[in-house]
């Protein structure tokens, strides 16, 4: 069970619309307390077997906390968004029953809020050391350890590299633009560098999982662009149109980036023989818990990125130096790791998700660090077209980098910036050095995008090998790249950019280039919607997506929508428009309402968007004719 307990001047809340069929029946749709403990609680698959300890250490945190904090009320709150590993609803509707009914009989003043409704609540935080505290509660006898290794056992495996990642004991420093190496923690991070200073606190502190819903979560449900699958695993999502198209936007982005540098598309199967005995010495060498399964009497596992297909593939090819340097790229949908359930929040970390995966092969070291370059350039060059802040991190085995001080103080130049500096002692992977551009969000947690590695053993296990100027077979270097990273992640990045956004009094909105509806048009009434059509096909000709507000609403109520929507513009179409051919166009990014005309508009919203792909509008046209997803 996952509880956040905040101790308020006041909450009030309404039931408004039914969220699942099995919903209580109401006896009333509000509800409100003052000076109040609110208990937000999630009840979890664990719970299912231990429903009577966990209402008790339930009832008794409640208990406690209320005391310490002297609120006069209590109020328990269904909130399913605290865990993406919930009970059946019958569970969670025993639990909150049973622990409102022994507060009231030991003589609370308790209120319960409706189990089964989507509601809107306002509540006003007291801002005390102890009015915001968060709270994992399991049933007795189990710990957290207990659970996941019962769990793990069944379906995943922790593979040696994993393991020796958690022993893993790192030497950190930050490297500045002059090839100054400083201790991390003596380093003096300024202003500019808080996010390197977070950064660097979050990758010291090895510390993964997440307590409490990070604010993309809300967004992602919000703009109907993802959401939990309980009909699955955890960390398998559910993708809406609009989150599909901002996907294949993406996806279509990154492969066109690939394809420039010279990359050639494959694709290759999700799931390998365990028994293969190339690919079982590189399971244990690759830091990631695996999804297996058994197909009669043969195991298997589930791919956790595309290497596999692609190393057995060029094992079968016959490869010269002039082919070099070779680029295998897959857009591996899917790839599966079994990421702890405590990581499992949202779109930051997924066991089901799809990564852009590119492996080069190279002659040599000094190739190597050429096409690692390369890379480096168009990972910038990505993380520029999403408009994201953006923290970098270099591993290095030490013997590496004392070899290549010079190629390591390159890439800080390139950067711009300090970049932080993982020093290993002795090599624990397959690779001798790699580096990520990490993303820091809303919590301080920090999540890998873009990132690449050169490996130096994986040509020599899978017997990859190249044919050289003398016809001598030699075994090439390969570099590991995601120019992207995992897709998925880019959304949650891009949402949590937007909320990071309004914390510094800027909009919340997407790039142009992945706004699901880049113009909304909202005529006056009825008698404008067919110019209002003609216009908008006037606008989808140019491969812009547009959409038509055609609502019976009031003009107010459509552009405080659009608004919501994070529409980029927007357009309000009635008889001076229709008679002069000008509009007032409401632009979000900036706040300002622009007199335009429509070959105007189109001319601004092209030039943002030159060289990035399009995709059509992912829902109807008409606002009155879309479904509700969420």
């Amino acid at each position: 069970m996952r509880i956040l307990l905040i101790h308020s001047d006041y909450i009030r809340f309404e039931a408004r619309k039914k969220a699942i069929k099995d919903a209580e029946e109401l006896t009333g749709s509000q509800g409100s307390a003052e000076n109040v403990l609110v208990a937000f609680v999630a009840v979890e698959k664990a719970d299912e077997e231990g429903v009577e300890s966990v209402t008790k250490q339930l009832v008794a945190e409640v208990k406690k906390t209320s005391k310490e904090v002297g609120a006069q009320s209590i109020a328990l709150y269904p909130y399913a968004h605290l865990s993406n590993s919930l009970s059946n609803p019958k569970t969670a509707k025993k639990v909150l029953d049973e622990a409102y009914e022994a507060l009231k009989q030991e003589g609370a003043n308790v209120i319960k809020a409706p189990f089964g409704w989507y509601k809107g609540f306002e509540i006003k935080c007291k801002g005390h050391p102890l009015s915001e505290l968060s709270r994992t509660l399991l049933p007795e006898g189990k710990t957290a350890e207990e659970k996941t290794e019962k769990k793990e056992a069944v379906v995943s495996h922790v593979s040696e590299a994993l393991k020796t990642e958690d022993a893993l004991k790192s030497e950190w420093y930050v490297l500045d633009t002059h090839g100054k190496l400083t201790n991390a923690k003596d380093y003096k991070y300024a202003k500019e560098t808080e996010g390197l200073r977070k950064f660097s606190q979050y990758e010291m502190a090895k510390v993964r999982s997440v307590d409490q819903e990070p604010p993309h979560v809300k967004y992602m449900r919000a703009h109907e662009i993802a959401d939990y699958e309980p009909g699955s695993d955890q960390g398998n999502m559910r993708w809406y149109p609009k989150g599909s198209l901002i996907k294949r936007l993406l996806e279509e982005r990154v492969s066109n980036i690939v394809a420039g540098l010279g990359g050639m598309q494959v694709e290759t199967p999700i799931m390998y023989d365990i028994s293969h005995p190339c690919l079982s010495k590189y399971l244990d060498r690759f830091p990631a818990r695996q999804y297996r399964l058994m197909s009669g009497d043969k195991e298997y596992f589930l791919r956790f990125a595309a290497c596999f297909g692609q190393y057995l593939m060029k094992h079968d090819m016959t490869i010269s130096y002039k082919n070099l340097p070779l680029r295998l790229y897959e857009l591996s949908h899917y790839s599966f790791r079994y990421e702890k359930s405590g990581e499992l929040v949202g779109l930051r970390r997924l066991r089901a998700f799809t990564m852009p995966d590119m492996h080069t092969l190279t002659r040599d070291m000094d190739g190597a660090k050429a096409e690692f370059l390369k890379q480096f350039k168009l990972s910038l060059k990505w993380m520029s077209d999403l408009g994201l802040e953006y923290e970098i991190g270099i591993r290095f085995v030490r013997e590496f980098y004392e070899a290549n001080k010079e190629f390591a103080d390159e890439l800080a130049k390139l950067a711009g910036r300090p970049v932080l500096i993982e020093m290993w002692n002795s090599r624990p992977f397959y690779f001798v050095m790699k580096f990520e551009f990490n993303f820091v969000d809303a919590l301080n947690k920090a999540s890998a995008l873009s990132t690449v590695q050169i490996d130096i053993e994986n040509t020599e296990r899978f017997d990859i090998k190249y044919v050289d100027e003398e016809g001598k077979q030699k075994h090439p270097i390969m570099l590991h790249a995601s120019i992207s990273g995992s897709i998925d992640r880019n959304v949650y990045a891009l949402l949590e950019m937007a909320y990071l956004n309004t914390q510094k009094g800027k909009k919340a909105m997407l790039p142009l280039w992945l706004s699901p509806t880049q113009v909304r048009l909202a005529p006056l009434n009825a008698e404008y919607l067919d110019y209002t059509k003609k216009i908008a096909e006037e606008i989808d000709q140019n491969k812009i997506r547009v959409d038509i507000d055609d609502r019976n609403e009031t003009v107010g109520k459509k552009i405080r929508e659009a608004e919501t929507e994070w529409i980029p513009y927007t357009l309000v179409l009635g008889e001076n428009e229709k008679s002069s051919g000008k509009y007032i166009v409401r632009i979000r990014e900036t706040g300002e309402q622009k007199e335009m005309t429509l070959p105007q508009l189109i001319t601004e919203i092209k030039t943002q968007t030159a060289d990035l792909p399009y995709k059509p509008l992912p829902l109807p046209r008409n606002v009155s004719e879309r479904p509700r997803f969420v």
